[in-house]
Formats: structure tokens, C-alpha cells, sequence
């Protein structure tokens, strides 16, 4: 038997669940301001446009837009 002490609690509920699959959030996500590591110990930051079934990202910043190729991603912060 679980006891209540032994049930792990979030601080917080997220909008996303474990289920969701990456595309998922993605697609909440299109809008928002996100940060990007890159291999190679890049960072990009700016708002996420769009992307592709090969995950990869269009960012905007300012009046840049960026196209960052899905291999080179290592994490998405929302």
C-alpha cells in the first residue's frame, strides 16, 4: 500500500503532460519565447515560429529570423 507520504507531489501543474510527444509541445509552444541549446554549446533565444516533422525550429528575434536544423538541438527551454 502507497501511503501519502510516499506519493511524489509537483509544486506546480504544468500544462504539459509526460504523454505529450515532442510535436506536441511544440505546438502549444509556436509564439512563445523559447531558448535553444545547440551542440557545440551554442544558445539562441527568441520566439518560436514554426517547425517541421524533422523538428527543425524557426526563431525569431528582434527582425531576424533563424532557421535552426533539428540534428543540431540539444534542448529546448520553454
Amino acid at each position: 500500500m502507497v501511503s501519502e507520504a510516499d506519493t511524489f507531489m509537483m509544486p506546480s501543474l504544468s500544462r504539459f503532460r509526460m504523454s505529450d510527444q515532442p510535436r506536441d509541445v511544440l505546438e502549444e509552444t509556436i509564439g512563445s519565447a523559447v531558448t535553444v541549446d545547440l551542440k557545440g554549446g551554442e544558445v539562441l533565444e527568441g520566439v518560436l515560429d514554426g517547425y517541421d516533422q524533422h523538428l527543425n525550429l524557426v526563431l525569431s528575434a528582434d527582425e531576424d529570423t533563424t532557421i535552426i536544423r533539428g540534428d543540431n538541438v540539444v534542448s529546448i527551454h520553454l
